[in-house]
């Protein structure tokens, strides 16, 4: 692993992590986006073993970012190495499709230094050129958990790991996103983990994100969003939920492609998942089931 840490501009509050992997030109327009940005963030970036192009368009183009250059693709493992290398109290995760509004990292700031129990904060999402509402800030929105005195916007258990700012401490404190699960819906276990670590994780629609996706289908996205949803359930929840979920899964198999892939997939998993297996604390699981709607 290859780090270039140029020195953080004195007095900033928060930095901001991208995670990438061949996506140069997305890349590229993210990070133009962030330089951008009245609150001057220091930018790293870490770098999945990109074959593209991706170091040098960054080394040319864009010297004043912080680089992390990883041997092989880690995943969403990756951002822990950023959060790592950023000495910022506060840190703003970006994909390389997504970035800031002007202002939005003052606010979140601001919440976080008034909330010591705030770990994450979840962004309101705006996504394409003409901001269209994420469908996930209404899901946020409405979560069941409610407010709490001592934390800003509702508690949730969930967020867009594109439009998220953390405590750096409180990341971690709660380990970081999860090798087990490597990529896709990885986001529910560390609010999970920053939960039962006593953290705070509030929808905060004041602070605002843009995340302009590609349109090109990515057909394996589905069955990896649900082996880790599977994942989650054995790493966290209780015997007969993660049993209940399994079964559940297998019958989806049999006629479905995406759900065979992700059987497949968590069954190779599940030997690490059981060594990693920490069952949540009451309180949390209790909150867990009250998002699940009653669903076994």
């Amino acid at each position: 692993m290859n780090v270039q840490p140029p020195p953080a501009r004195p007095g900033s509050a928060v930095g901001v992590v991208i995670a990438t992997r061949d996506r140069r030109d997305s890349l590229a327009r993210t990070l133009r986006r962030l330089r951008a940005l009245p609150e001057r963030p220091t930018v790293v970036v870490v770098d999945n073993a990109s074959r593209d192009g991706t170091l040098g368009m960054i080394a040319r183009d864009h010297p004043e970012v912080r680089v992390v250059a990883l041997a092989e693709n880690q995943g969403a493992t990756a951002r822990t190495h950023g959060v790592r290398a950023l000495g910022t109290p506060y840190v703003a995760f970006s994909d390389d499709d997504s970035w800031w509004a002007p202002g939005a990292l003052t606010t979140a700031v601001r919440h976080l230094e008034a909330h010591p129990r705030l770990g994450l904060l979840a962004a309101r999402t705006l996504v394409g050129p003409n901001g269209t509402e994420d469908p996930v800030n209404d899901v946020l929105a409405a979560s069941p958990l409610g407010p709490a005195a001592d934390l800003p916007g509702t508690q949730v258990l969930g967020f867009l790991g594109c439009a998220a700012v953390v405590r750096r401490t409180a990341y971690l404190d709660a380990g970081g996103y999860h090798r087990v699960l490597f990529f896709g819906a990885e986001e529910t276990l560390l609010a999970y983990d920053l939960a039962a670590r006593g953290w705070g994780v509030a929808y905060c629609p004041d602070v605002v994100a843009h995340h302009h996706p590609a349109t090109a289908p990515r057909p394996h996205r589905t069955a990896l969003q649900r082996r880790n949803e599977l994942l989650t359930a054995w790493l966290r929840r209780p015997l007969p939920l993660a049993l209940a979920r399994t079964g559940e899964l297998a019958a989806e198999a049999r006629r479905d492609g995406p759900a065979r892939r992700a059987l497949r997939e968590a069954l190779l998993r599940l030997p690490g998942a059981l060594r990693a297996r920490s069952p949540l604390p009451p309180h949390v699981e209790r909150a867990a089931r009250l998002l699940d709607g009653g669903r076994a």
